[in-house]
């Protein structure tokens, strides 16, 4: 018995049961879920109807993730699955889809925001070695300091999300669906959003 999606099983409206009159079609059927892992990437190609093509993303470690307030998209490596609303066995098996919550690396993001606004995030000092390092950067211009004071006038950076950047881990929300596209692409989680799914791992026992 291969996968369908065909309702002829089903009960009419009244509750009264359907005689079956036909068979199976070709254009009725399903496949099973790509359950997309993290890994090295695998992708597999998959005709569909109308010789369309889809990308069935069986291991996925990378995706292009955007940050909305600083209109910034970088594509960086997704390090865990940290929640999924629809089952924790997901969870358990790192599966990636559409919807889950994942922790990224925080690298790529971190390197444009400091040569963006010139503002070191994210960092402990810990004694004289980190001044002398800050003191050997390479002299800036003065077009490039006064770019980048103007620049710092509207800057604002959540709490929240420095205190995740000195982790070198960002929350993000995959908004693709590695199952059809290949892709595993989302955005950074922010202000009540982030607030939300924090509160939501806590209570469900996901992984902080």
């Amino acid at each position: 018995m291969g996968i369908t999606r065909y309702s002829r099983h089903k009960r009419r409206h009244t509750g009264g049961k359907r005689k079956i009159h036909k068979k199976k079609r070709k254009f009725e059927l399903g496949r099973p879920a790509a359950m997309t892992k993290l890994g090295g990437k695998v992708v597999h190609l998959v005709r569909g109807r109308g010789n369309n093509t889809k990308f069935r993303a069986l291991k996925l470690e990378t995706g292009n993730f955007s940050w909305g307030t600083e209109t910034c998209t970088r594509k960086t490596r997704i390090l865990d699955v940290t929640y999924n609303a629809s089952n924790n066995e997901l969870l358990r098996t790192k599966t990636l889809v559409k919807g889950c919550i994942v922790q990224v690396d925080a690298t790529p993001f971190k390197q444009w925001y400091e040569a963006h606004y010139g503002v070191k995030i994210g960092k402990k000092k810990r004694g004289k070695k980190d001044d002398e390092e800050e003191k050997d950067e390479a002299p800036k211009s003065e077009a490039t300091l006064a770019k980048l004071k103007s620049r710092q006038k509207d800057r604002k950076l959540d709490q929240a999300l420095e205190d995740q950047f000195s982790s070198g881990r960002l929350y993000a929300a995959v908004s693709s669906r590695p199952g059809q596209c290949g892709r595993c692409d989302g955005y950074i989680l922010e202000g009540k959003e982030l607030e939300f799914y924090v509160r939501l791992m806590k209570k469900k026992g996901g992984k902080k």
